[in-house]
């Protein structure tokens, strides 16, 4: 039986690449977890050597653009930086945000714990802002669009967490890791509690669209990544229960110009910081 890989190729060409990647893979050499699989290595053969501009989390699936020269690398990274890169991520958390929209702009430090999670302190901490807007609720979750605008570790999770609220099944920021059954959300299954498998069993976050420059044509290139199986397979089946779709609410909304975006203070570290 053929192994499933874990990326897709959204989109290539001699200056970058751009990823769909599973949750389990890091993006770039990581500090605390030198033995985890990496996406950079995994596309080596297919691709060459890539170098990283910007990064998400290991547990976080979804898109990530590399380049593939020195000249794309310098652009890009640049671009980062400089916070003329979209990014917009969904999440499915627990509960209800008491808020349809909100901007959460505390300062966030890395390694602010003994767990190294990202902790808001607002004398140590660096600029951070994450607009987040309610798609729908579904039973005992709902579903939200975030749009992190500085790129912060871990900067979706902690904004969440500082304000009561945790992504499902997340193994750092959340009090509740259970994996999403379908016995949990559907009151008429009658299946084997005992050889029922999860929907969904890993953080329930993926960076859904990207919107960039190309570095060298300069044109505006908007990038999609439709959902993992597992968390499609999930969303599927609470949008058949409760009637909340994200990928409706993503057809719906009209893309927001870049121009209008706040310039925000302070500059990401290359490659320090993660994207969510």
């Amino acid at each position: 039986m053929k192994s499933q890989s874990p990326y897709t190729v959204v989109y290539s060409d001699d200056d970058i690449v751009v990823f769909n990647k599973a949750s389990g893979l890091l993006v770039a050499a990581d500090r605390y977890d030198h033995d985890a699989p990496r996406l950079d290595y995994a596309a080596k053969e297919q691709f060459g050597k890539l170098l990283a501009v910007h990064r998400i989390d290991k547990d976080t699936s979804g898109l990530i653009v590399y380049a593939r020269n020195p000249e794309a690398h310098r652009i890009l990274s640049m671009a980062f930086q400089k916070r003329q890169v979209k990014k917009t991520y969904h999440a499915l958390v627990h509960g209800r945000p008491a808020w349809d929209t909100f901007r959460q702009d505390k300062a966030l430090m890395p390694d602010g714990d003994a767990r190294h999670r990202t902790v808001v302190n607002r004398r140590f901490g660096k600029p951070a802002v994450t607009d987040f807007t309610l798609i729908g609720t579904c039973g005992p979750f709902s579903w939200i669009e975030a749009r992190p605008l500085t790129g912060r570790t871990h900067q979706i999770r902690a904004h969440l967490a500082d304000l009561g609220i945790s992504i499902v099944c997340d193994p750092l920021y959340s009090g509740n890791q259970k994996p999403v059954r379908l016995s949990d959300i559907k009151r008429s299954w009658r299946g084997d509690v005992y050889e029922e498998r999860p929907l969904l069993s890993r953080l329930a976050l993926h960076a859904y669209q990207l919107e960039i420059k190309h570095p060298k044509t300069g044109e505006k290139m908007v990038f999609t990544a439709p959902y993992q199986k597992d968390m499609d397979s999930l969303r599927k089946q609470l949008a058949k229960l409760f009637k909340t779709d994200p990928m409706v609410f993503a057809e719906q909304k009209s893309v927001t110009s870049s121009e209008n975006e706040p310039e925000i203070a302070g500059e990401d570290e290359i490659l320090q910081d993660e994207q969510d």
